[in-house]
């Protein structure tokens, strides 16, 4: 009875009627529009680098960037701040579909946004700010 229900179990796994297994997304997964997103990305993070050092913007529990202090950039500099957060987290959430849309399951968008989220924190550099639990944290 046991080896009949593994069997059983098994074949509709194989024909894709009960998903036991489900693969995780391939988060390196790569397309020419997801290597332009990331190479904007790159561009644009050395602007952002001595916002970050300044506890100006941080990251977000989310997966974003925010602005975290304002009045930590002179005022002639602010709409310029506020044009690249804005253009990171377009970057951001186009980065997330297109990895999704790659592996085949535009359903996972929420889960590797989050992937995303705890990796960019966990390589944050000492003195970035980021948030945990909607607080502001200074790592």
């Amino acid at each position: 009875m046991k080896k009949l229900l593994l069997t059983g179990l098994l074949s509709m796994t194989l024909m894709g009627g009960v998903g036991l297994l489900q693969a995780a997304p391939d988060l390196e997964a790569n397309t020419p529009v997801i290597t332009a997103i990331k190479t904007s990305m790159q561009t644009r993070h050395a602007q952002l680098q001595s916002y970050y050092g300044s506890g100006a913007i941080g990251l977000t529990q989310d997966g974003y960037i925010a602005v975290k202090d304002a009045s930590a950039v002179p005022l002639s500099q602010r709409g310029g701040l506020a044009g690249l957060v804005k253009d990171e987290n377009s970057d951001r959430a186009r980065l997330y579909k297109e990895i999704a849309a790659a592996n085949g399951h535009p359903e996972w968008q929420g889960e590797i946004q989050s992937t995303f989220a705890g990796r960019w924190i966990d390589k944050a550099q000492a003195g970035w700010f980021y948030q945990k639990e909607g607080a502001w944290v200074k790592k």
